[in-house]
């Protein structure tokens, strides 16, 4: 199957029926990123998930509500990821401090408090992440 370059995001999703029509709820996160905007038009591509998928779908479903597998909490970011974020506080290295979902913290290096920052995820840890401006 061919991905197109302008895939802007992928999650697994039921599909809902809601009267006369039927509903893809898509998660908090993928508008968070910025990626995607509420109220905008986007393409949709659904793909059936087989039985070999299905262990895959409900890993991807507990990760979707921040947890492993196993029910643990785990980061809201990954590496990679791209976020905008705004700088509260500053840390005892100088460096700024965002938090996200749940009070989770990214280091933001070379940020000041206030500041609205679109950053890329470098690292992640169970209790912290760290992030590079990339804008």
């Amino acid at each position: 199957m061919e991905i197109s370059e302008k895939l802007l995001c992928l999650f697994s999703a039921d599909v809902e029926s809601d009267d006369d029509r039927y509903v893809v709820e898509v998660p908090r996160r993928e508008l968070d990123t910025g990626e995607i905007e509420e109220g905008e038009t986007y393409r949709v591509a659904l793909i059936a998930a087989g039985e070999d998928d299905a262990a895959s779908v409900e890993s991807d479903r507990a990760e979707t509500a921040g947890e492993t597998a196993s029910g643990e909490p785990r980061p809201p970011v990954e590496p990679g990821e791209i976020r905008y974020v705004e700088v509260e506080d500053i840390g005892k290295q100088g460096d700024g401090i965002a938090r996200v979902e749940r009070g989770y913290v990214i280091i933001v290096p070379d940020t000041d408090i206030g500041e609205r920052v679109k950053i890329e995820v470098t690292e992640v840890k169970s209790n912290f992440a760290v992030g590079e401006v990339i804008e």
